[in-house]
């Protein structure tokens, strides 16, 4: 999808797409957004969940913890994908890309808990991704990071924005339970992301 974002606006693999998006002059914004928010649109049509969602979705709401959304899409495939795989589950506030700047700034996650009235920052917030801009974005708001890993993105277990892997999204319900720090240890010095990359993607 991103590939054919870039190829709509004419941009190499290296450009941020909303960076480029916000750099055009502003009558040629809506053009560019345009284009991105039609392929996303065609994309929401065959649009799956990640396996395990309904199962941590249901845990979550069983104990109570709060869920935000931050994101660099439109309102659009976010709330088809709410609609669709997740009714009934309170997801306050939602930040798509509308709200500047965006990921891998830090600072949707910040309004996240400022929103929820943390007084620690995003410290006592987990983020759960699959990008590098997630893991940039819940890093510096001073979160804990959970890559969701697949053989793409496998390559980032060893970024140092990178606390923990899962494969499963419900594969998080385990780490909630036995302790999110014990497990990832931020008070270890080295903790094997590789390793739990690897084992993660032979489950």
């Amino acid at each position: 999808m991103f590939g054919e974002m870039r190829s709509a606006l004419a941009i190499p693999k290296d450009v941020d797409i909303l960076d480029h998006v916000y750099s055009l002059p502003a009558d040629e914004q809506e053009e560019a957004q345009e284009k991105v928010r039609d392929i996303e649109r065609t994309a929401m049509k065959t649009q799956k969940p990640q396996a395990g969602l309904t199962d941590l979705m249901n845990y979550l709401d069983h104990r109570g913890i709060r869920k935000g959304i931050c994101t660099r899409n439109f309102d659009m495939p976010v709330n088809h994908l709410i609609d669709t795989f997740m009714q009934g589950h309170l997801f306050e506030p939602i930040i798509t890309r509308e709200f500047r700047p965006p990921k891998p700034d830090p600072a949707g996650i910040l309004h996240i808990a400022e929103q929820w009235s943390l007084d620690d920052g995003g410290k006592s917030l987990i983020m759960v991704g699959d990008s590098i801009d997630d893991m940039t974005a819940g890093y510096l708001a001073g979160a804990a990071t959970v890559l969701l890993v697949n053989e793409v993105n496998a390559h980032l277990a060893e970024h140092e924005h990178t606390d923990l892997c899962i494969k499963r999204l419900d594969d998080l319900i385990e780490v909630l339970e036995e302790g999110f720090v014990s497990q990832i240890g931020q008070a270890e010095e080295n903790p094997d992301t590789r390793a739990q990359a690897e084992k993660a993607l032979k489950q």
